[in-house]
């Protein structure tokens, strides 16, 4: 994976994202919000916003900013913004995602939903959310990964070679990552039809060496 690979394989979806991703995920998105149980007056950092479908979601007396790589995708964000006047969210701005502009300890929580399989670096991601992340701040994941499923697991991997012209890693092993960025998962929850994806959830603290409790997509 890499940034070029991602911004056209994005490009490409913009157009189908909310009609072929927006429902079979949207219940991720939804016990994701839930679960972050977001106070009045908090900033909440959502990593990889793409066209916005969570926005609507989050309570309105949350200020929340949202960043990702791909310009057609974050167009359709912003459109939703201004149709449903959702003044709560401050920022949409597209960023790197392992090279954010925020300063450190910017944020109450940060989420990253159905993304850490898709960025080229993924430790550097999580290295990113728990800098901008306030000490003891929450940081959480949703995402596909590699399935335990002899079947569906040997299909992936079989897949795995057009990483780059499907935008994402179907083989992302969960132990692998939670064993390469020492996130202590607090909480694995699945989420999403056939338990598809995962909700992991952790804290954060100034060393970084916080426990993450994250939603992450696991197959079954």
């Amino acid at each position: 994976m890499d940034i070029r690979a991602i911004e056209q394989v994005y490009r490409r979806y913009a157009r189908f994202y909310d009609f072929v991703f927006g429902a079979v995920f949207q219940p991720g998105r939804k016990a994701t919000v839930e679960r972050m149980n977001c106070r009045p007056g908090e900033r909440v950092l959502e990593v990889g916003v793409g066209t916005g479908l969570s926005l609507h979601l989050y309570p309105k007396n949350v200020l929340i900013t949202g960043i990702d790589i791909s310009r057609d995708m974050l167009a359709q964000a912003q459109a939703k913004k201004v149709r449903d006047q959702l003044d709560n969210i401050v920022q949409l701005s597209v960023m790197d995602a392992e090279n954010m502009e925020f300063e450190d300890s910017s944020f109450d929580k940060v989420v990253a939903m159905y993304v850490v399989s898709v960025v080229p670096d993924p430790e550097r991601l999580v290295d990113e959310m728990r800098r901008v992340c306030k000490p003891h701040g929450r940081i959480i994941f949703v995402n596909h990964f590699h399935s335990q499923n002899p079947l569906l697991g040997t299909f992936e991997n079989l897949l795995a070679p057009l990483s780059k012209q499907l935008g994402f890693r179907p083989d992302f092993s969960l132990d692998r990552f939670l064993a390469a960025t020492g996130l202590k998962a607090t909480n694995i929850h699945p989420v999403n039809i056939f338990h598809f994806c995962t909700m992991v959830e952790a804290g954060n603290n100034k060393q970084f060496t916080s426990e993450i409790m994250a939603p992450v997509c696991v197959a079954s």
